[in-house]
C-alpha cells in the first residue's frame, strides 16, 4: 500500500468516528446485518434497513455506494447515514466493497454489480419494491455508481471490464453526490486523487485506463434520471457542472444542486453528517426527487 493510502485511511477514519460519536441505532429502525452477496466474507457483505412501522409491504430500495477514494471504507462507516435515508420511507442496501490497493480495478464494480443482482433476487425476503430501485453514490462512490449505470446502459461497456450488471436492468434514479467524474491525464504537480489512482488502477493510471474509469464518456441517452450534487466548498465541486453539460447534451434527465452559500460554507460529502440541518436538507430533497419516482 502507498503512503498517501495509508494516511488516507487512517485520517478518514478519525474524522469519520468524529462525526457519528454518540450515534446509535434508532428505535425505529429494523436492521439485518452482515448478509453475505459474495465469497469474501470480509468484503462482500452488506446489510438492509427499513423503517419499523409495522407495515410489510414491499418499500423502494436505495442502494448507497460509499465513497472514500477507492481505498477507505465499509458500510460501518456509512450506517448512520443510510439508517437516516431509511426513516425517510425507503429499505436501504449499505454494503462494503473490495478496497483498493489490495483489490483494484474494476473489483469495486464488479462487487456493485453483485449488489445489485443480490437486491433483485432477494426482493422478497427483505420487502423490497423491485420496481423502483434507487441509488446513492458520493465521491469515489459517485464514480463507481456512475460507472454502473453506464454498464447497465451500454453493454459494450460491460463486456470491456467483464462486469454483469442484472439484465435488462437500470435504476429507477440515481443521487450523485460530490462526486469524481473525469479525471485527466496529468504529469505535475500530481494531486490527490491521481496518487490515489496510482493504488486503484492496474496500470496505475494509463490515459486507456482513465478513460474507461471517465463517468462523463460513458453516459449514454439511456442513462438514468439523476440528482446531482455538490457544496460550495467541496475540493471536487468543479466536477459536478462538467457532468452536468453531458447530461445537456445527451438529454439525460437531471436536477442540478450546489448546496452552501456565503455564511454556510459546506464541504466534500457533508450529507453523511446526518447532525448537520444541512445534511437533513440535501437528504430530504435527494428522497423527495426518488418519491416523484413513486406517483
Amino acid at each position: 500500500m502507498s503512503v498517501i493510502s495509508g494516511l488516507l485511511r487512517h485520517t478518514f477514519g478519525r474524522s469519520d468516528a468524529a462525526r457519528d460519536a454518540g450515534l446509535t441505532t434508532p428505535e425505529d429502525m429494523l436492521r439485518c446485518d452482515n448478509i453475505a452477496y459474495g465469497d469474501d466474507p470480509r468484503w462482500q457483505v452488506l446489510d438492509v434497513y427499513r423503517p419499523n412501522t409495522g407495515v410489510q409491504a414491499p418499500l423502494p430500495v436505495i442502494v448507497s455506494v460509499h465513497g472514500g477514494g477507492w481505498v477507505y471504507g465499509d458500510k460501518k462507516t456509512y450506517q448512520f447515514y443510510c439508517m437516516s435515508l431509511a426513516q425517510r420511507g425507503f429499505a436501504v442496501v449499505n454494503f462494503s466493497y473490495r478496497l483498493a490497493p489490495e483489490h483494484r480495478f474494476p473489483a469495486q464494480l464488479e462487487d456493485t454489480c453483485a449488489v445489485f443482482r443480490w437486491v433483485l433476487d432477494h426482493a422478497e425476503v427483505y420487502g423490497i419494491d423491485t420496481g423502483h430501485v434507487f441509488a446513492v453514490g458520493d465521491s469515489a462512490g459517485a464514480n463507481l455508481l456512475g460507472l454502473f449505470c453506464a454498464a447497465c446502459a451500454d453493454p459494450d461497456y460491460a463486456r470491456q471490464w467483464g462486469l454483469k450488471p442484472p439484465q435488462d436492468f437500470l435504476p429507477t434514479a440515481i443521487a450523485l453526490n460530490c462526486g469524481q467524474y473525469r479525471v485527466e491525464p496529468k504529469i505535475l504537480p500530481v494531486d490527490l486523487t491521481h496518487l490515489l489512482l496510482r493504488d486503484f488502477l492496474p496500470g496505475r493510471g494509463h490515459p486507456e485506463e482513465l478513460e474507461a474509469i471517465d463517468v462523463t464518456a460513458h453516459v449514454s441517452p439511456a442513462f438514468p434520471p439523476t440528482f446531482l450534487m455538490t457544496a460550495n466548498g467541496d475540493f471536487l465541486r468543479r466536477q459536478a457542472p462538467i457532468l452536468a453539460e453531458v447530461f445537456r447534451a445527451r438529454g439525460v434527465p437531471f436536477v442540478y444542486r450546489c448546496y452552501g452559500d456565503a455564511q454556510n460554507k459546506l464541504g466534500h460529502v457533508f450529507h453523511c453528517d446526518i447532525k448537520s440541518p444541512a445534511a437533513g436538507q440535501c437528504n430530504d430533497d435527494e428522497c423527495d426527487y426518488f418519491r416523484s419516482f413513486l406517483l
